[in-house]
């Protein structure tokens, strides 16, 4: 007999269960999340633990699920220096890199920002050929000023030589000390959603490492062997060395865990969930108990990409939020952002449908 610890960080709370092999969860807590992050999953572990006493040894498989990554990318903190190459001139030259990031988040990450030759055609004919010494004198001028690279050529998706290339090239010179991500193994075909996917990917790759080492330190604190993993967008899981080159596939695996939970649970295969958490309620559908994947690119701390998200749909009301009535108009959370535009009519029917709260009156049943 061997045992699971599921551990969900949350914005509010942080949540752990202890499960069988036979997935029968035999203990469960919720526990305040910590500014930290650890001291919240250390004590979720501890909870669980000593709810149901088993052998620490018998403690086989450890799951985290986090929106670490997401808060990062939304607050602007703790972000990674980054260089950003692009293989496409002189064809791409047009729409400049980071053309449609939001300002405060460009300031961030633009210092190193660079258009080589390069690139393909979408028949598989090259635009250019790369031009190892104009690569090699960018890569030069990022030397020990970054900490995390991003290379997107022009159809790499179906062609990515000229990507695996330029990142030989910056193995020789950075070594080790530099994360590098080519845009081929994030996003899809479009090249400025992909390329925003890739730049965000390096941007997290520091706070992925962080994350990484808080999770391997707490359970080694807890005297605890057991195997690590994250929880990713798609419903599975990776290892932790995984989610240090692709932490941007972490993004969005909270409402994913809660739709997978949820098809665990009740041994509904096909179904929509909605998880009401302490800031947000979030829907999704529930597809062979796995959460179905969006069709359309998605919006991440205001930049658009294209790789692979849940068909999650996010509402800003949750268990938290107060609801206020003045003068005919709504306003929620503790801030009185009042919602009042018809742009904004559909956003205050989602919330209808998700709290059953009359919008006619002034006062809420809540």
């Amino acid at each position: 007999m061997y045992y699971k610890i599921g551990v969900d960080v949350g914005g509010t709370n942080t949540d752990a269960v202890l499960v069988s092999q036979d997935n029968e969860i035999l203990a469960k807590t919720k526990q305040t999340t910590t500014l930290d992050i650890s001291t919240g999953i250390e004590n979720a572990i501890k909870t669980v633990l000593y709810k149901k006493a088993v052998p620490k040894d018998k403690i086989k498989y450890i799951m985290l699920g986090t929106t670490h990554c997401t808060n990062a990318l939304v607050e602007r903190k703790e972000l990674n220096k980054i260089g950003v190459l692009r293989l496409g001139l002189p064809a791409s030259g047009g729409i400049p890199t980071m053309t449609d990031f939001p300002e405060d988040l460009k300031q961030v990450l633009a210092k190193h920002v660079y258009l080589v030759h390069g690139g393909y055609e979408f028949d598989g004919r090259p635009i250019s050929p790369l031009i190892k010494k104009e690569v090699v004198s960018c890569l030069q001028k990022m030397k020990g000023e970054i900490e995390s690279l991003a290379i997107t050529g022009i159809f790499s998706k179906t062609l990515p030589d000229q990507e695996l290339q330029v990142a030989q090239w910056a193995q020789e010179i950075f070594g080790d000390t530099v994360r590098i991500t080519c845009s081929h193994q994030i996003g899809g075909l479009g090249l400025l959603e992909r390329e925003n996917a890739a730049i965000l990917n390096a941007s997290l790759q520091g706070v992925a490492k962080k994350m990484v080492h808080a999770f391997k330190e707490t359970v080694s604190k807890l005297g605890l062997n057991a195997q690590l993993f994250i929880g990713q967008n798609d419903g599975t899981l990776m290892s932790l060395d995984h989610v240090q080159d692709y932490p941007v596939l972490t993004i969005s695996s909270g409402p994913t865990n809660s739709i997978r939970g949820a098809g665990a649970l009740s041994k509904i295969k096909n179904g929509i969930v909605i998880d009401v958490g302490g800031t947000t309620s979030d829907g999704g559908v529930l597809v062979n108990y796995f959460p179905r994947e969006s069709t359309q690119a998605a919006q991440i701390g205001g930049v658009l990409t294209n790789f692979r998200m849940p068909d999650v749909v996010a509402v800003g009301i949750g268990g938290g939020t107060i609801i206020r009535f003045s003068n005919g108009q709504c306003s929620l959370g503790p801030i009185l952002s009042v919602i009042n535009s018809k742009k904004k009519q559909s956003h205050l029917e989602a919330i209808y449908l998700l709290y059953p709260i009359s919008f006619g009156r002034r006062k809420a049943k809540h």
